[in-house]
């Protein structure tokens, strides 16, 4: 048990250090005007403010950071419970995962990159999904997920997606290219946004499912 607890702080501290390195690295080149790694080529230069609140919009940077607050809790204790942290928890994690799904499925292609924005693609997109995963499949704790959990973590990505649509609407800029409402219409956009709220509502169920079975098998164990 004690072998499972460093093992669990060392493979958190890892995916801290590696998000927050991504994440200082990524907020520089905005704010010198470099590349952002989830914006479309050929997307409009814009002021710096603008650039940071941007950046900050960003599905993937907000579930980056959700992962790295977690992980910092974590690392310093692998047994961290709590009402509202069990929310942050499933928030980052369900964020993360659909991040990695909607990138390698649907963004990938539309985006290149190289030099140092190429590894800080990698770090968001792929990296953290995959560390985030399997260290919750590995570590837990848990049990941690409930119903009431999944319920209370879906008011952030609603709160998301209303953000960006209200945003949006008043300056003409989304995200994403399936949410770009101007380019789209309301009618596709919000279909859109459905599949992907659907997609997390399948992932939440598996997270509850497996949440209950592995805290039953270790247990046993």
């Amino acid at each position: 048990m004690g072998n499972s607890r460093q093992l669990s702080r060392l493979w958190h501290a890892v995916l801290f250090a590696v998000v927050a390195a991504a994440f200082v690295a990524q907020l520089v080149l905005v704010l010198r005007g470099g590349a952002d790694v989830n914006a479309a080529e050929g997307e409009a230069p814009a002021g710096t403010g603008t650039r940071v609140v941007n950046l900050l919009s960003f599905f993937t940077i907000q579930s980056n950071l959700l992962v790295l607050a977690a992980a910092a809790t974590l690392a310093a204790n692998p047994l961290r419970d709590g009402r509202w942290w069990r929310v942050l928890r499933l928030d980052g994690l369900l964020g993360i995962t659909i991040t990695g799904i909607v990138y390698a499925t649907v963004l990938a292609g539309q985006v290149s990159h190289e030099g140092l924005a190429l590894w800080l693609n990698a770090a968001f997109h792929y990296f953290c999904p995959l560390w985030t995963v399997a260290g919750w499949l590995l570590f837990g704790p848990r049990p941690r997920v409930t119903w009431r959990v999944v319920g209370w973590a879906f008011a952030w990505p609603a709160a998301w997606v209303a953000y960006t649509l209200v945003r949006g609407a008043a300056t003409d800029w989304y995200p994403y290219p399936f949410l770009d409402v101007t380019d789209l219409g309301y009618a596709v956009a919000l279909r859109n946004v459905a599949g992907v709220l659907a997609i997390a509502l399948a992932v939440a169920a598996l997270a509850r499912y497996l949440d209950g079975w592995l805290a039953r098998v270790n247990n046993h164990g």
